[in-house]
């Protein structure tokens, strides 16, 4: 969720309430440690100004995310993306770039960026 946000290098208000709110309310989070959001987003502003920072980005994501989980990250991440009501060339890059990393399929991915922007329509 923060690297979508980071990605077009203008981190919105609604993007961070959109992280927030969802890591208060889901379940997925029901044992996350919100003080760890702060390291998690430096960690992610450093690997983002590194040549390989997004591989190494996704390196730690493979490692730290069980798989059944992949399309879950790939829905927060449609929904941080959209929260703003515009997607900027480098979010959809990014989205894309998730896509193939997490191997989402592209049926179950259309179906979950149809619902983020059913969910952030104004």
């Amino acid at each position: 969720m923060i690297a979508v946000s980071v990605s077009d290098e203008n981190v919105r208000t609604a993007e961070l309430v959109k992280i927030q709110s969802s890591v208060n309310m889901l379940p997925v989070f029901a044992n996350y440690d919100i003080d760890r959001i702060g390291w998690l987003s430096q960690t992610v502003f450093d690997l983002f100004e590194q040549e390989d920072g997004l591989d190494a980005l996704f390196g730690l994501v493979r490692e730290n995310l069980p798989e059944r989980l992949f399309e879950t990250a790939y829905a927060l991440a449609c929904d941080v993306a959209a929260a703003d009501g515009t997607l900027q060339e480098p979010e959809l890059r990014l989205l894309e770039e998730i896509r193939y990393e997490l191997e989402i399929d592209r049926l179950h991915a259309a179906g979950i960026e149809r619902g983020a922007r059913a969910r952030h329509l104004t």
